[in-house]
C-alpha cells in the first residue's frame, strides 16, 4: 500500500488539487451571499411583520428573490464538491471517511432538509400561511443555511486540527471515538464564527452596493435608503465581529499550525516581541530562500502585534519557518522536534504498521503484535511525516499565503471604515454627518460645496459607483481568507496525518485534466447565468 502511495503520478496530484480548488472557489462565490442575504431578508420581513407596511413586504420579497437565485447555484456546486472526495481523493475518503463523513451526512440530512423545506414556504407561502409562520420560515431558511455551514466547517476544521479519533491498524482507518470533540472543537467554533461573519460582510456590501445603484439611477429611493440602513448596520457589526473572531482564529493557528502562521507573516526566523508585518518586499511569484541569512527582506511592521495575536502577550514567542524546520524550545520548556526528527518518527510509525499487519497475517504471537503496536502508538502523532521526502515539502508557498492574508485584513479594515461612514450618512446625524463631510472635503474626497449638506440620497454619482465597486472586493476578501486557510496548511490534507500525495485516487491525470476544463466551462457559464439573472432582477426592482 505504501509503495502505491509513494508512486502515484505527480501530475495526477496536481490536477486533483487544481480541480478541487476550482470547485471550491466557485462554490464559495455563492455561499457567502446566501448567508449574508439570509440575514438581510430576515430583518426586512421582521420589520414588515411588526409594521404591516406593504413597503417592507415588497422589500423582503425583493431580497428573497436575489437570495433564491444565488441559493440554487450554491447547491449545484456544493454537490459536485462533495462528489470529488470520492472520485479524486479516495485514499483520503477511505482513511478518514468514518470521521469526515459524519458531519457531511448530518449537513445533508438535517440542515439541507431544513433549508429545502422552509425555502418553499418562504417563496410560495405568502398567501397560504400566516404572517408569523412565514416569518419563521424565512428565518429558518437562513438558519438552515447557517447550520449547513456549521457542519461543513466542522469537517474542514477537523482536517486542520484532527481530534476525537484513533487510528485502527486492523482496518487502516481513523475512527471517531468522541463525536463531541469533533463537533465542538474550539478550532471548529472559531472557524465557524469567523467564516459566517465574513459571509455577512459580503451580503451587507452587496445590499449597500445594489441600493447605491438605485440611488445613482434615482429609482426605488425608499427601498435603497432603508436597505442601506440594514446593510450598513449588519456590515459594521459583522466586520467588527470578523476582526474579533479572526484574532481567535489566529491564536488557534499559532497553536496548532505554526507553519501556516509563519508563512502568513513570511517569518523566517522567529523569537520574542514579534511585530505584525504591514508592508514587505516579498516577491509574489517566487518562493523565498527562507534558509538564507539574507532572507529577511525590508519590511514595516506593528511592534509586538504578532506576539499579541499569537499568544496574547506582547513579548510572546512566535516560531519562524526555520525554527519549525530545525526544532525549537518554547518558553515553558516544551521541546518541539525538528522536521527531520518528525520524518524519522513518521517512518517508524509506517514501518511498525506494515510489520504489524504482516505479523498478523502470518499468525505471529500476541507479544510480537503488541510490540509493533507499541512502536506505532509512540510515533503515531507524526505518522503523516513518514510520507515526506524532504523538509522543504513542509513549507507552503509563502508569497500566496502572505499576500492573501494582507488582502483579507486590509479589505476588512476598509469595510469597517466604509460601513461606519455609510451609517453616519444614511441616518443623517446632523452634527456627526457634517463633521464627516468636512473631513472628506478637507482630503478632497467630496467638493467643498457639499461639506455642509446631509443625507445619502443626493451624493454625486461617483460615491455610489465606489460603493458598487466594493462588491467584487468583498468577494476577493472572502476568497483570500480561504486561500490562507487552505494553501497555508499545505502539504497536508489532514494536518500532520496525511499529505496530499498520499490522499489522492489512483486515476489517470488526463481524465482529471479533462474534467477540470469541463468544470471550468460549466462553472463559468453558471456564474455568467446567475449574474445575468440577478442583474435583470435588480433592474426590475420591487415590481411584481
Amino acid at each position: 500500500m505504501y509503495e502505491f502511495l509513494m508512486t502515484i503520478d505527480a501530475s495526477s496530484i496536481d490536477w486533483a488539487r487544481a480541480q478541487f480548488a476550482l470547485t471550491a472557489i466557485y462554490h464559495w462565490l455563492f455561499v457567502p451571499l446566501t448567508l449574508g442575504l439570509a440575514l438581510i431578508m430576515g430583518i426586512a420581513e421582521t420589520v414588515w411583520y411588526k409594521t404591516r407596511d406593504s413597503f417592507w413586504r415588497s422589500t423582503a420579497q425583493f431580497w428573497q428573490r436575489l437570495f433564491g437565485i444565488n441559493f440554487a447555484m450554491g447547491v449545484a456546486t456544493g454537490i459536485i464538491l462533495e462528489f470529488e472526495f470520492g472520485t479524486n481523493w479516495s485514499n483520503y475518503s477511505w482513511i478518514v471517511g468514518d470521521i469526515f463523513g459524519a458531519p457531511l451526512a448530518i449537513e445533508g440530512i438535517v440542515a439541507f432538509f431544513m433549508e429545502s423545506t422552509f425555502v418553499a414556504v418562504m417563496f410560495f407561502g405568502w398567501k397560504k400561511v400566516s404572517a408569523g409562520f412565514h416569518l419563521a420560515s424565512t428565518w429558518l431558511t437562513g438558519l438552515g443555511a447557517t447550520i449547513s455551514a456549521w457542519w461543513i466547517l466542522v469537517a474542514n476544521a477537523w482536517m486542520q486540527h484532527p481530534v476525537g479519533c484513533e487510528f485502527n491498524p486492523d482496518t487502516m482507518r481513523n475512527e471517531m471515538v468522541d463525536f463531541t470533540a469533533v463537533a465542538l472543537s474550539p478550532f471548529a467554533v472559531g472557524k465557524f464564527f469567523h467564516t459566517v461573519t465574513s459571509a455577512w460582510i459580503v451580503g451587507a456590501v452587496f445590499c449597500v452596493g445594489v441600493s447605491c445603484w438605485y440611488l445613482w439611477k434615482k429609482r426605488e429611493v425608499r427601498l435603497a435608503t432603508e436597505s442601506i440602513k440594514i446593510g450598513a448596520a449588519v456590515g459594521l457589526c459583522a466586520s467588527l465581529l470578523a476582526a474579533f473572531t479572526g484574532h481567535i482564529s489566529g491564536q488557534q493557528v499559532a497553536r496548532y499550525q505554526p507553519m501556516k502562521l509563519a508563512a502568513m507573516e513570511a517569518l523566517y526566523n522567529g523569537g520574542d516581541d514579534q511585530g505584525l508585518t504591514l508592508i514587505s518586499t516579498v516577491n509574489p511569484f517566487t518562493q523565498p530562500d527562507y534558509e538564507s541569512e539574507r532572507a529577511a527582506l525590508m519590511k514595516i511592521d506593528m511592534p509586538y502585534a504578532l506576539s499579541i495575536m499569537a499568544t496574547n502577550d506582547p513579548h510572546g514567542f512566535v516560531p519562524g519557518i526555520n525554527d519549525i524546520l530545525n526544532g525549537y524550545t518554547l518558553p515553558d520548556g516544551t521541546v518541539e522536534p525538528s522536521a527531520a526528527e518528525k520524518i524519522e518518527m513518521g517512518k517508524k510509525a509506517i514501518a511498525a504498521l506494515k510489520a504489524y499487519r504482516e505479523a498478523k497475517r502470518n499468525g505471529e504471537s500476541r507479544e510480537t503484535l503488541d510490540s509493533y503496536l507499541s512502536e506505532l502508538k509512540s510515533n503515531i502523532r507524526y505518522f503523516g511525516y513518514g510520507f515526506v521526502r524532504d523538509k522543504s515539502e513542509l513549507v507552503p508557498f509563502i508569497p500566496l499565503t502572505f499576500w492573501a492574508f494582507r488582502i483579507m485584513v486590509g479589505l476588512g479594515c476598509l469595510f469597517i471604515l466604509f460601513f461606519a461612514i455609510i451609517l453616519l450618512m444614511v441616518y443623517d446625524v446632523p452634527v456627526v454627518s457634517r463633521i464627516v463631510r468636512r473631513l472628506l472635503a478637507t482630503f478632497g474626497i467630496i467638493p467643498e460645496t457639499e461639506a455642509d449638506s446631509t443625507g445619502i440620497a443626493s451624493l454625486p454619482a461617483w460615491h455610489y459607483l465606489a460603493a458598487i465597486a466594493l462588491i467584487p472586493l468583498s468577494y476577493i476578501a472572502s476568497e483570500s481568507g480561504w486561500l490562507v486557510a487552505e494553501f497555508g496548511r499545505q502539504p497536508w490534507t489532514i494536518q500532520d496525518m496525511l499529505p496530499t500525495w498520499a490522499a489522492v485516487s489512483d486515476i489517470e491525470s488526463g481524465g482529471v485534466a479533462l474534467t477540470f476544463f469541463l468544470f471550468l466551462f460549466l462553472f463559468t457559464l453558471m456564474l455568467a447565468v446567475e449574474i445575468n439573472i440577478m442583474l435583470k432582477q435588480i433592474r426590475r426592482g420591487t415590481s411584481d
